[in-house]
C-alpha cells in the first residue's frame, strides 16, 4: 500500500498553492536532532527554515533554550515566542546596527542576545550604537572556514579583530561563529574528513586566542549536514551546533544526506488548473511565487506522479509531464515535497496544519516579514 502520510481528508478547505505543516513529523525531527546532538545543551537551531513561533514553542518544549537567526525580524519573532537566548548570525551594518541596538533595548532585560561581525568598521559601529546604560553587546567573530561567503580566515586579521572586540567595554567577545555550509558531501566519510580539515585551523586559532589571554566562551558551528560531526567534539570546545533545515527537512537534503534519518514535515499543496494538449501534461498552480526556484529542476517532488518531468515553470504555473497524468482531472490536489524548504516557507504567510489526517488550524509564518516592530 502506498504511504500517503501527506494527504488530508478535508484538503478542500485549503486554497492552493499553500504550505502545509505536519506537527507529529516536526516533533520526530526535533527528537532526532536532540538524540544526534547528545542532548539540548549543545544545540542552537536556526529558525530561518520555519520562521514560525509555534515551531519555536515545540523546540522549547523539548528543552532547547538557544536559537540562531538571520534577520532582526527572526530575532524578534523568537523572543516573542519565548526564546531567551538568540544569536543574530548576520553582521549588522547600516541601519541594521541601530535596529539591533533597539532589539537589545526592548528585549535585552529578558533575552540574551548576540550577533556576529567580521569587519573593524562594523564592530566600531555596533559599539557606537550601544546605549551607555546597557550591558555590553555580545559579539561572535565570524570565521570563514572555506565557504568564502562571510567571515575572516583564522590568522592575523582575525586575531586583531577579536582583540578589537575584547578591548571595547561596550562589547564582549562571545566566541567564534564558524559556518561550514560548503560541506555537504553525500559520502559520510568524505563529509567527516572535509569537516575536520576545515575545522582544524579554527581549533588552532582558538588556542592562540586563549594563550594570548582572551576568552573564547563558545564556538557556534555546523549546519544540518555537519552538526552530527561537530556534536562529537562539543564537550571539549564548548561547541553549539546550529542545524536548521532538519526540523522540516526537504527533498534536497534527503538526497545529500541519506545518512540522516529526518523525515519531510512540510509539503506544498497545488492543484491541477489545466490539462494542456497532450494526455500526459498537467498545469499546476505552483509557480515561482510559491515554491523556491533558485536552482535547477527538480524544485519539487510529487509522490503521486510517476516519471514526472518539468516542461516549464513561470510565475504562477508549473507544467509537468507524468506517465500517470491521465489519472488526474482539473481541480485535483497534488502534494509536493520542496527541494529547498527554507526559501519556500518564506513565500507563504501561513501554514495549514495537518493533524490526524485533517487540516486543523493555521500557523503564521511570522518572520517571513523583514520587520515586526523594530
Amino acid at each position: 500500500m502506498t504511504d500517503t502520510w501527506y494527504a488530508a481528508e478535508n484538503i478542500e478547505t485549503v486554497d492552493s498553492p499553500a504550505l502545509l505543516f505536519y506537527p507529529k513529523r516536526i516533533e520526530h525531527n526535533i527528537r532526532r536532532t536532540i538524540e544526534i546532538a547528545g542532548g539540548t545543551a549543545t544545540l542552537r537551531p536556526h529558525v530561518k527554515t520555519h520562521k514560525c513561533p509555534r515551531v519555536v514553542h515545540m523546540q522549547a518544549d523539548a528543552g532547547i533554550t538557544k536559537f540562531k537567526c538571520a534577520t532582526i525580524a527572526e530575532a524578534e519573532m523568537s523572543v516573542l515566542a519565548g526564546a531567551r537566548d538568540v544569536l543574530l548570525a548576520y553582521q549588522p551594518v547600516g541601519p541594521s546596527a541601530w535596529r539591533y541596538s533597539f532589539l537589545e533595548t526592548m528585549y535585552g532585560h529578558e533575552t540574551r542576545f548576540a550577533c556576529i561581525a567580521d569587519d573593524a568598521h562594523a564592530i566600531k559601529q555596533l559599539a557606537h550604537c550601544n546605549h551607555p546604560n546597557l550591558h555590553p553587546y555580545r559579539v561572535f567573530l565570524d570565521i570563514d572556514c572555506g565557504q568564502g561567503r562571510t567571515g575572516v580566515r583564522p590568522g592575523e586579521d582575525a586575531f586583531e579583530l577579536y582583540k578589537l572586540i575584547c578591548s571595547d567595554n561596550r562589547l564582549v567577545a562571545a566566541g567564534l561563529h564558524v559556518y561550514d555550509g560548503h560541506i555537504h558531501d553525500i559520502d559520510i566519510d568524505e563529509r567527516k574528513r572535509n569537516c575536520n580539515e576545515a575545522f582544524a585551523p579554527v581549533e588552532a586559532f582558538r588556542r592562540r586566542l586563549i594563550d594570548a589571554g582572551m576568552n573564547v566562551p563558545t564556538i557556534v558551528t555546523g549546519g544540518t549536514p555537519t552538526f552530527p560531526i561537530h556534536a562529537k567534539r562539543a564537550a571539549d570546545l564548548n561547541i553549539e551546533c546550529s542545524p536548521g533545515t532538519n526540523v522540516l527537512w526537504d527533498a534536497g537534503y534527503s538526497k545529500i544526506c541519506p545518512d540522516l534519518d529526518f523525515i519531510p514535515a512540510a509539503t506544498v499543496l497545488t492543484r491541477v488548473v489545466s490539462k494542456p494538449a497532450g494526455v500526459n501534461r498537467l498545469c499546476l498552480d505552483l509557480g515561482h511565487k510559491s515554491i523556491a526556484s533558485e536552482g535547477p529542476h527538480p524544485r519539487v517532488i510529487f509522490p503521486q506522479l510517476v516519471e514526472c518531468r518539468v516542461i516549464m515553470h513561470n510565475e504562477e504555473h508549473l507544467v509537468v509531464e507524468a506517465a500517470n497524468a491521465s489519472a488526474f482531472k482539473v481541480g485535483d490536489p497534488l502534494y509536493g515535497i520542496p527541494w529547498h524548504i527554507c526559501p519556500t516557507v518564506a513565500l507563504h504567510c501561513e501554514a495549514a496544519v495537518i493533524l490526524g489526517g485533517c487540516v486543523t488550524v493555521r500557523w503564521p509564518i511570522t518572520a517571513r516579514d523583514r520587520k515586526i516592530s523594530i
